[in-house]
């Protein structure tokens, strides 16, 4: 028995400048359109169709064994979508401050987090290539959405901070992960996580800000029109990713056994890297 490295593709993106792009905008996109979707149709048809579509979208995702840029992001604007609802749902529904729904997410976040941890032993996105591990990252995923969208709110409405002073708070909160990572050697799970959690109530305060009247301190501008301009920008960022591949990412695997069984492609001896 050898011990032989093959790569395997992951089912998410290499974290790049345009991931964060893409997913500040999508998260925009799903606030905006979320809240367009409930006013035009109502909660009682908006919500079981924005099920539905991150239904299908996972289903799409998870027929896949590699990553695939325009399933991937459909998975994240859904999310993005229903995760806004649901956030929504405890505050607007049943009146839950959004204080309390804010903590809510936050100890449904670190319950998934400590069972992938314990289930996994890591917490790595560069690892998500198992369906056990991906259905940690979507549920990972739709907790920070959720989580995101109810802190956005209560800063900007609770805390009557106003949607364009909360989105340029969060925009410096999300520079701390970073600049935490870059100078102070700060762990890299950690600062994406953190940076991915603010990505949510950045995105959504600025879509806020653009949709919601100027009593509310926005610009008025609606929530159907902010959604489809939102929509281009989003399929611009998917359209370069799909068809550059620059995100595109593989593992390297270390496993017990014949090389002939298991490498793909020649396998390489203990302390030669892959370029």
């Amino acid at each position: 028995m050898t011990t032989v490295r093959r790569q395997v593709a992951t089912k998410v993106p290499q974290i790049l400048i345009v991931f964060w792009v893409a997913k500040i905008l999508s998260t925009a996109m799903g606030e905006a359109t979320s809240d367009y979707m409930n006013q035009a149709l109502g909660p009682a048809i908006a919500v079981p169709i924005m099920v539905l579509g991150l239904y299908v979208a996972l289903k799409l995702q998870f027929k896949q064994d590699r990553y695939v840029a325009w399933r991937y992001w459909l998975v994240v604007v859904m999310v993005a979508v229903f995760g806004t609802s649901a956030a929504d749902a405890l505050h607007v529904g049943l009146g839950i401050p959004y204080l309390v729904s804010t903590a809510f997410y936050a100890i449904v976040l670190a319950a998934i987090f400590t069972a992938w941890y314990r289930s996994e032993g890591t917490l790595s996105i560069h690892s998500i290539h198992t369906p056990r591990r991906e259905k940690f990252y979507w549920a990972t995923v739709l907790a920070t959405f959720a989580l995101g969208t109810a802190a956005g709110d209560l800063t900007a409405t609770e805390w009557h901070i106003g949607f364009l002073p909360s989105a340029l708070l969060f925009t410096a909160l999300i520079a701390v992960p970073a600049v935490l990572w870059w100078r102070f050697g700060l762990n890299s799970i950690i600062a994406f996580w953190f940076a991915y959690v603010v990505t949510r109530p950045l995105g959504a305060s600025f879509a806020d800000w653009f949709d919601n009247t100027r009593k509310l301190t926005g610009l008025d501008l609606g929530a159907g029109p902010v959604a489809l301009g939102l929509a281009v920008l989003v399929a611009i960022a998917v359209g370069y990713l799909a068809v550059s591949r620059v995100d595109v990412q593989h593992e390297e695997v270390h496993e017990e056994g014949p090389a002939s069984a298991h490498a793909v492609g020649p396998a390489l001896p203990e302390g030669v890297g892959l370029l």
